[in-house]
């Protein structure tokens, strides 16, 4: 399986873009079938069967200890708290799971723009 090389920070940017416009909301061609956070979007990479392994950009953000999970993006810490995706999903809030997700993206956005402008300036 060929490695995803896009930039993580246009990734997560696409991701809250997703999210903003309602992406995960029910599908008009799959109304009764409920849709994924991270699976059912760009930053999936359209694997079959959402195969993750280490060509998915979003691994980087998952705890070593569940990186073999079925679906490993489902547990990357979203807060200081530790709620993950999974957690989320089981509660059954899907507004509060997106507000979750929008807010993780917008910090992980903020720090890899501030990381990126801190090496510019100390180049």
């Amino acid at each position: 399986m060929a490695n995803d090389d896009r930039d993580i920070l246009e990734l997560l940017k696409e991701e809250l873009d997703f999210i903003e416009k309602g992406g995960y909301g029910r599908s008009v061609r799959t109304p009764w079938k409920p849709t994924s956070i991270f699976q059912d979007s760009l930053a999936c990479f359209g694997f079959p069967d959402h195969l993750h392994e280490d060509c998915c950009r979003l691994m980087e953000f998952v705890p070593a200890e569940c990186r073999t999970k079925d679906v490993p993006c489902h547990y990357i810490p979203l807060n200081e708290a530790g709620e993950t995706v999974e957690d989320l999903e089981l509660e059954g809030n899907q507004s509060k799971t997106e507000r979750k997700i929008k807010e993780w993206l917008r910090n992980q956005i903020k720090k890899i723009e501030e990381q990126r402008v801190g090496q510019r300036t100390s180049s």
